[in-house]
């Protein structure tokens, strides 16, 4: 049988064309729909009336990055497969967030959803909210822009001088779709996007499947590469179990769809609740299948690279460089064309997570702080070409900050739980006081949000701040207690503070009367 999966040297001329052709459609795209923009909240939330399955391809394709793409093969070939059964949340969170939340949140429809914080809590926490927003997308983008350009860096076997240059040219493509077409190009292209993932992962599949003459490489015990992973215990310093994988899932989708302005302003752009509904459950439901195939992705890498670890340069294992062991397969393993296929779908992720923090930046800057301290209103044709600015501004901000997430140790999965979980639970603890909590008063609310930040920062830098475990080499506090502590922690102190607060209130205007 003939041999497919061999070693051409890199990413050949017609890997090249597709991927111009792919950057190329996402470009026409933008230009498509800016004309026929009337409006910001045409430019930021559709026509308000989007069809619910694209909108939730959108919001799948949004939270599902290049960091997710990357990281999920690289944790079933380094790690394990206890990250496969983090999809056990998911019903959970379909529940919660689907007849809890959505009616809630869809009852005013804005442009911001920090908009209804200052019905509440007031115009400070308002502007908290967004500003906290607009930082957690900033890391998060950047993270996503570095990983996904050093990636492609072991594509083409360069050094890591190229990597800004790299992240540059996917920023720019980005930001130039997005900054034209607002949230129609972005939703449009993000199916596009997500169909590139699906396929880029089911073609590896096939191909090493064909190679291997069948499906062996489907794991039937525990691989020795694999890490310690139990189903529940009592050592926070476990890097992950069953439980905590779920909680964490749990607590991470339920914040993000609370409190998130990209995953929200999704919610706004459909119908009604029924129809937010319906998106929710496209994302969770496209979310489980190709979250499977990319880590089915992994296991089939590890058995590849386990008969041929001769395949392997120097320099990248199966368990201390897992992450770089996709690239490099995409990249030098598979024939001309395949490889584009996979790379775009690679970029694809990156791209669709770009454009989505994009626009909600923008929309966030535009109401929540433009619109409120200008003193002449806008035009509306003016606010649509200020919007635009925004997002080429808010893309050369993040193409600056990806230089600097190489610092952050750990594999992908651990640095994007250290950078931009910092701040997801603490604003999601915004909204849960101000539509569950009667008696939050402001300063409460500050006092929770800074208490649940300083948490989730002293567990994620919990190795430089206190030392590393000697006998694991691993951060005294596993990354996964980051979510859930942090969020136990804004409630309580929160609560607290309010409860306190509300005393001294009423003790001074009684000693007052």
């Amino acid at each position: 049988m003939p041999e497919l999966l061999t070693e051409p040297g890199g990413l050949a001329l017609v890997d090249w064309a597709l991927l111009a052709l792919y950057a190329g459609a996402t470009v026409g795209l933008g230009y498509y729909y800016s004309r026929k923009q009337s409006s910001t909240d045409e430019y930021f939330i559709g026509t308000g009336r989007m069809n619910p399955t694209l909108v939730g391809f959108s919001l799948f394709a949004t939270l599902l990055s290049t960091i997710s793409y990357l990281s999920i093969p690289g944790e079933a070939i380094g790690k394990g497969p206890i990250g496969f059964f983090g999809m056990l949340a998911l019903p959970v969170v379909y529940l919660v967030v689907g007849y809890w939340m959505i009616p809630l949140y869809m009852r005013r429809r804005v442009t911001s959803i920090y908009e209804l914080l200052e019905d509440r809590l007031g115009v400070g926490i308002r502007l908290l909210g967004a500003t906290m927003f607009i930082a957690l997308r900033l890391v998060w983008m950047s993270l996503l822009v570095y990983l996904a350009a050093v990636a492609m860096a072991v594509m083409l076997g360069v050094g890591p001088e190229m990597i800004p240059w790299i992240a540059g040219l996917t920023g720019f493509v980005a930001v130039v779709y997005t900054s034209l077409g607002g949230l129609r190009a972005v939703v449009i292209t993000d199916l596009m996007q997500t169909l590139l993932m699906l396929g880029g992962g089911l073609l590896v599949i096939v191909l090493i499947s064909y190679e291997l003459q069948g499906f062996g490489w489907i794991p039937t015990a525990w691989h020795p590469n694999w890490d310690r992973q139990p189903l529940f215990t009592f050592d926070p310093g476990t890097r992950v179990s069953l439980f905590g994988m779920v909680l964490s899932s749990i607590v991470w989708y339920i914040c993000t769809a609370g409190g998130d302005q990209t995953a929200v302003q999704r919610f706004m752009a459909t119908g009604g609740a029924a129809a937010a509904r319906r998106s929710l459950r496209t994302q969770l439901m496209v979310g489980a299948t190709i979250g499977s195939i990319l880590s089915l992705v992994g296991f089939a890498l590890l058995e590849y690279f386990t008969i041929r670890a001769d395949q392997l340069p120097v320099g990248i294992s199966l368990s201390a460089n897992a992450d770089k062991v996709f690239p490099r397969f995409i990249a030098f393993h598979l024939p001309a064309g395949v490889s584009g296929l996979v790379v775009a779908a690679m970029f694809a992720a990156a791209m669709s997570s770009l454009d989505s923090g994009l626009n909600s930046i923008s929309a966030v800057v535009t109401s929540d702080f433009l619109d409120r301290f200008r003193s002449r209103r806008l035009s509306e044709a003016e606010r649509v070409r200020l919007a635009k600015l925004l997002a080429f501004g808010i893309g050369s901000v993040v193409v600056v900050g990806s230089t600097l997430i190489e610092g952050v140790p750990g594999n992908i999965t651990a640095v994007t739980a250290k950078t931009t979980n910092l701040l997801v639970t603490p604003i999601f603890g915004l909204f849960f006081f101000a539509f569950f909590v009667p008696f939050a008063r402001p300063a409460g609310v500050v006092v929770g949000a800074a208490c649940g930040t300083i948490t989730a920062a002293l567990i994620a830098f919990s190795g430089p701040l206190f030392g590393m475990d000697p006998e694991t080499g691993l951060d005294p506090v596993s990354f996964m207690w980051i979510g859930p502590a942090a969020l136990l922690v804004n409630i309580i102190t929160g609560c607290a503070a309010s409860l306190i607060l509300g005393r001294l209130a009423r003790d001074y205007s009684d000693a007052g009367t």
